[in-house]
């Protein structure tokens, strides 16, 4: 079974949902695929991880995109007010 086959919540595939949009990113050891995907309940944002083939995935709801970006922003901002971090090359 491959990932896109997968059932998912409701026991429909995966591929009974349409991609609308897609970002990757990579981050150290970790991938980040964002996709923006609609079925028939709706519009929703699909936030997956995947380190070394393992995945984890969060669903949310495209009414929450707008609350979730300002959360996301009012995080980063606070990151970038803090001194450097220091990293231990032990």
């Amino acid at each position: 079974m491959s990932f896109s086959d997968k059932p998912s919540y409701g026991g429909k595939s995966r591929s009974d949902e349409g991609n609308l949009h897609t970002e990757k990113i990579q981050v150290e050891r970790k991938t980040f695929i964002f996709t923006l995907k609609e079925n028939p309940r709706g519009r929703f944002l699909r936030i997956t991880e995947d380190v070394g083939g393992r995945r984890d995935t969060i669903i949310l709801p495209a009414t929450g995109l707008k609350e979730f970006a300002e959360a996301l922003q009012s995080v980063c901002e606070a990151h970038g007010q803090l001194p450097p971090e220091e990293v231990n090359e032990d």
